[in-house]
């Protein structure tokens, strides 16, 4: 049974920065390509980075170089280093995984239950 679990969500002032992780069980992040989501109240899920197995990264245009994906094979973990934060980065935050890196959330298999980020200004 695969499990993705996320924690490091909370809530920080403009301008400040959090870590989110996210623990998978079940499958290796080695093998598959996993990547950070937000949710925002009737929007609709948006990718805010990926990395693949081979490591490369990707990152949507919003994230302007404030945020850095990451992931430790070793301990089957992927991060979230998010900088200069800002009161639109307020959302839900989910991990996800799959075995191709798509672009759109309906095409991963895989997800968490989320974190929550809050910023204020």
């Amino acid at each position: 049974q695969v499990r993705l679990v996320e924690s490091g969500g909370d809530s920080v002032q403009a301008g400040g920065s959090l870590r989110l992780s996210c623990v998978a069980s079940g499958l290796t992040t080695s093998t598959h390509c996993m990547a950070w989501f937000r949710q925002g109240s009737g929007k609709e899920r948006e990718r805010v980075a990926a990395i693949d197995d081979d490591g490369s990264t990707d990152y949507a245009d919003f994230v302007e170089g404030r945020f850095t994906i990451s992931k430790d094979n070793a301990v089957n973990t992927v991060y979230l280093q998010m900088n200069n934060l800002q009161p639109e980065d307020t959302d839900l935050y989910y991990c996800a995984a799959d075995l191709g890196c798509r672009a759109v959330a309906p095409y991963w298999t895989y997800w968490g239950q989320g974190t929550r980020v809050t910023v204020s200004s």
